[in-house]
């Protein structure tokens, strides 16, 4: 069936494993594609806003030490 559509037997096998997870089928514990994207987005937002706090925290710093001046 693979051969048929162009694609490996693991990446068919995957897709059916996917499938049968996002119709909760799966094990206990085994991400939904829904829940994997919204884990993608939330690590990125995580990335994003500890770049800002390291940002925020260099500027405070630089303030404190103009302010001694």
């Amino acid at each position: 069936m693979a051969r048929e559509i162009g694609v490996s037997a693991e990446g068919l096998r995957n897709w059916v494993m996917q499938d049968t997870i996002d119709r909760g089928q799966g094990a206990p514990g085994e991400l939904t594609s829904a829940e994997r994207e919204e884990l993608r987005r939330l690590r990125r937002r995580n990335r994003e806003q500890a770049e800002t706090i390291e940002v925020l925290r260099k500027a405070a710093v630089f303030f404190a030490k103009e302010s001694d001046r």
